[in-house]
């Protein structure tokens, strides 16, 4: 059993990531799931823990919370942080050291844990030289990346850019949890 983080980004992929912590709930491992403002356009934190997630935070400062720890609390208690799916505007932040959420600050908190990110936009996003570059960068510094598939996207036409299969995604986490 592992202690899971599932971090959501602003990608209409978003309502994914909540089948993707019922299977680990399923599988018997403790999950807590981190949203950023733009993922909260799509999803609820409710949706997330009535399907198993032991909490749902988004608030970088929340209420009662003096010093704003909460980014080392939550990097303190992961095996592992997937961030799925991970937005363009979201690895773009991440590759830059940019942490104006809570998501991203528990990024940089992570230390040397295992990040796994999956990608999921349009195709002209992600095979832009700036997202591409982000990717790189954030490879260079050890994330793990499960790449985007072919699939139907919210423009309604085919491309890469379609958030991985959850199974997909599900035996990267636990390969990084294995390790």
């Amino acid at each position: 059993m592992a202690n899971i983080l599932l971090g959501a980004t602003g990608s209409v992929a978003v309502y994914k990531s909540v089948e993707l912590v019922r299977s680990f709930f399923k599988k018997g491992h403790n999950v807590r799931v981190v949203l950023t403002p733009s993922a909260m356009r799509f999803v609820l934190p409710a949706q997330f823990l009535s399907i198993g997630a032991e909490k749902c935070l988004w608030k970088m400062f929340p209420e009662g919370e003096v010093l704003g720890q909460t980014h080392i609390s939550l990097s303190d208690w992961a095996d592992v942080f997937v961030i799925a799916p991970a937005s363009a505007n979201s690895l773009g932040k991440m590759a830059n050291g940019i942490a104006d959420n809570l998501l991203l600050a528990v990024f940089l908190a992570m230390g040397e844990k295992p990040v796994i990110m999956a990608p999921a936009m349009n195709s002209r996003m992600w095979d832009s030289a700036p997202v591409q570059e982000n990717v790189r960068r954030l490879k260079e510094i050890g994330c793990f990346f499960v790449l985007p598939a072919v699939g139907m996207l919210a423009d309604g036409k085919k491309g890469i850019g379609h958030l991985a299969q959850i199974k997909k995604i599900e035996e990267s986490v636990l390969s990084a949890i294995c390790g």
